[in-house]
Protein backbone atom coordinates (compact mmCIF):
# COMPACT_ATOMS: atom_id res chain seq x y z
CA UNK A 1 0.00 0.00 0.00
CA UNK A 2 1.45 3.03 -0.96
CA UNK A 3 0.14 6.60 0.98
CA UNK A 4 -1.99 9.13 -0.72
CA UNK A 5 -1.26 13.07 0.40
CA UNK A 6 -4.07 15.93 0.49
CA UNK A 7 -2.80 19.25 0.38
CA UNK A 8 -4.94 22.07 1.77
CA UNK A 9 -3.81 25.65 1.99
CA UNK A 10 -5.01 27.70 5.20
CA UNK A 11 -4.09 31.44 5.02
CA UNK A 12 -0.17 30.97 5.31
CA UNK A 13 0.11 27.59 6.65
CA UNK A 14 -0.84 24.29 4.71
CA UNK A 15 -2.52 20.82 6.36
CA UNK A 16 -1.31 17.84 4.64
CA UNK A 17 -3.28 14.83 5.21
CA UNK A 18 -1.46 11.75 4.80
CA UNK A 19 -3.09 8.40 4.14
CA UNK A 20 -1.75 4.86 3.89
CA UNK A 21 1.89 4.03 4.48
CA UNK A 22 5.10 6.79 4.56
CA UNK A 23 8.22 4.57 3.69
CA UNK A 24 10.74 4.36 1.19
CA UNK A 25 8.23 3.82 -1.60
CA UNK A 26 6.93 6.77 -1.22
CA UNK A 27 8.73 8.91 1.09
CA UNK A 28 10.51 11.31 -2.36
CA UNK A 29 7.20 11.69 -3.74
CA UNK A 30 5.29 13.07 -0.58
CA UNK A 31 8.99 15.08 0.12
CA UNK A 32 8.26 16.81 -3.43
CA UNK A 33 4.73 17.12 -2.94
CA UNK A 34 4.86 19.39 0.37
CA UNK A 35 8.34 21.35 -0.55
CA UNK A 36 6.52 22.04 -3.84
CA UNK A 37 3.24 23.58 -2.10
CA UNK A 38 5.59 25.50 0.40
CA UNK A 39 7.75 26.85 -2.65
CA UNK A 40 4.39 27.59 -4.97
CA UNK A 41 2.58 29.76 -2.33
CA UNK A 42 4.99 30.95 -0.24
CA UNK A 43 3.98 29.23 2.89
CA UNK A 44 5.41 29.90 6.40
CA UNK A 45 3.61 26.96 8.39
CA UNK A 46 3.05 23.28 8.06
CA UNK A 47 -0.06 21.22 10.06
CA UNK A 48 0.73 17.72 9.26
CA UNK A 49 -2.41 15.52 9.77
CA UNK A 50 -1.19 11.74 10.34
CA UNK A 51 -4.61 10.18 11.33
CA UNK A 52 -4.69 8.01 8.45
CA UNK A 53 -1.44 6.80 8.09
CA UNK A 54 -1.44 3.47 9.33
CA UNK A 55 2.66 2.88 8.69
CA UNK A 56 5.78 5.08 8.88
CA UNK A 57 9.28 4.18 8.66
CA UNK A 58 12.72 5.92 9.23
CA UNK A 59 12.02 7.55 5.21
CA UNK A 60 9.14 9.13 7.01
CA UNK A 61 10.99 10.58 9.71
CA UNK A 62 13.09 12.52 6.94
CA UNK A 63 10.26 13.66 5.40
CA UNK A 64 8.83 15.38 8.25
CA UNK A 65 12.40 16.56 9.40
CA UNK A 66 13.49 18.01 6.18
CA UNK A 67 10.01 19.94 6.00
CA UNK A 68 10.63 21.18 9.36
CA UNK A 69 13.88 22.23 8.39
CA UNK A 70 12.40 23.98 5.08
CA UNK A 71 9.52 25.99 6.91
CA UNK A 72 12.27 27.36 10.38
CA UNK A 73 14.36 28.58 7.38
CA UNK A 74 11.46 30.88 6.84
CA UNK A 75 10.86 31.73 10.25
CA UNK A 76 7.57 29.08 10.42
CA UNK A 77 6.51 26.31 12.04
CA UNK A 78 5.90 22.41 11.21
CA UNK A 79 3.01 21.15 13.77
CA UNK A 80 1.97 17.66 14.09
CA UNK A 81 -1.26 16.51 14.93
CA UNK A 82 -3.70 13.66 15.32
CA UNK A 83 -0.64 11.08 15.14
CA UNK A 84 -1.98 7.58 15.61
CA UNK A 85 -0.43 5.45 18.95
CA UNK A 86 2.22 3.50 16.54
CA UNK A 87 3.20 6.90 14.44
CA UNK A 88 3.64 8.91 17.50
CA UNK A 89 5.42 6.47 19.35
CA UNK A 90 8.15 6.16 16.36
CA UNK A 91 7.96 10.26 16.50
CA UNK A 92 8.39 10.18 20.11
CA UNK A 93 11.36 7.11 19.83
CA UNK A 94 13.12 9.39 17.01
CA UNK A 95 12.88 12.45 19.45
CA UNK A 96 10.98 14.98 17.09
CA UNK A 97 8.96 16.05 19.53
CA UNK A 98 11.77 17.69 21.04
CA UNK A 99 11.82 20.37 18.19
CA UNK A 100 8.35 19.51 16.32
CA UNK A 101 4.98 20.48 18.54
CA UNK A 102 2.05 17.68 18.68
CA UNK A 103 -1.51 18.67 18.61
CA UNK A 104 -4.22 16.82 19.66
CA UNK A 105 -6.48 18.20 15.81
CA UNK A 106 -6.45 20.18 13.44
CA UNK A 107 -8.17 23.23 14.70
CA UNK A 108 -5.99 23.18 17.70
CA UNK A 109 -2.74 23.24 15.38
CA UNK A 110 -4.05 26.39 13.16
CA UNK A 111 -4.99 28.05 16.62
CA UNK A 112 -1.40 27.57 17.69
CA UNK A 113 -0.31 29.09 14.52
CA UNK A 114 -2.32 32.53 14.75
CA UNK A 115 -0.26 33.53 17.09
CA UNK A 116 2.88 33.05 15.61
CA UNK A 117 1.44 34.40 11.92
Amino acid sequence: MSVAANIERNQNAIIVRLHGELDHHSADRVRSLIEDAIMKDNIKHVVMDLEQLSFMDSSGIGVILGRYKQVKAKGGKLIICNANRSVNRLLELSGLFKIIELHDDENSALSSLEVVS
